[in-house]
């Protein structure tokens, strides 16, 4: 049984033993109580263990297959990456939805060496319940570097209350955004930094890129650097 659960392990990639997200949570201790069920009775077949761990495995391997195709799978499946703190202001709704209170919070600042919240430019939870911090400091001196040129972050600056990817009321001033994922254009991303479609289209044909399905990511950064990677780079 050991080698069987090291083998699915194998199977299911690296992902598994990283920081896992709720469906990978559920996949490991599915593994881990089938394979008890097994040891504590050795009076039961091997194949009582064998054949539902092997379905775990098909249904996790055919999931991630699926998630890696559908964007809006990947969210459904994981969920959304929760702004708890934003300009030193704590959001206390999203703090109440996601169950996560102030010692929780404030411990994993401390981890980070950081003792205030009025030191944090963002705190974002993300679905595998690890907190992201960016201090102002990090945040300042990024938007001490940004040009005044056309796409860069003062477009970004003027972004007011808008709602990307669950990212609400934010200014995107130390946070890439993506404009294409999976070869579809995220309009309200577009709209945050004031930008169209036609903008982005000329974007890609200065890039060599004639179709929007052909871009697995397109984003901008806080100096206004558009980062492509197409579909078809290994």
């Amino acid at each position: 049984m050991y080698f069987i659960v090291y083998g699915a392990i194998r199977l299911m990639g690296k992902r598994e033993i990283g920081k896992l997200s709720m469906f990978d949570l559920v996949v490991s201790i599915m593994l881990a109580e089938i394979a008890a069920f097994v040891i504590e009775d050795i009076d039961k077949p091997l194949f009582h263990g064998i054949v539902p761990m092997l379905t775990v495995l098909v249904v996790q391997i055919v999931m991630a297959f699926l998630s890696l195709k559908s964007r809006k799978l990947r969210l459904m499946i994981d969920g959304k990456p929760t702004v708890l703190i934003s300009k030193g202001t704590l959001h206390r709704d999203e703090m109440r939805k996601q169950r996560y209170n102030l010692d929780d919070l404030l411990l994993q600042l401390r981890e980070q060496n950081i003792d205030s919240i009025g030191e944090v430019e963002f705190a974002i939870l993300e679905t595998t319940g690890k907190l992201t911090v960016f201090p102002k400091n990090q945040s300042s001196s990024r938007g001490n570097n940004a040009s005044g040129k056309d796409g860069t972050i003062n477009s970004i600056q003027k972004a007011r209350k808008e709602k990307v990817d669950g990212f609400q009321n934010i200014k995107y001033e130390g946070l890439p955004l993506p404009l294409i994922m999976d070869g579809k254009v995220q309009d309200h991303n577009l709209e945050l930094i004031q930008k169209t479609r036609f903008w982005l289209k000329n974007q890609m044909q200065g890039k060599g890129i004639l179709d929007f399905k052909d871009v697995f990511l397109c984003s901008i950064d806080h100096n206004g650097k558009v980062y492509v990677s197409l579909k078809d780079e290994k």
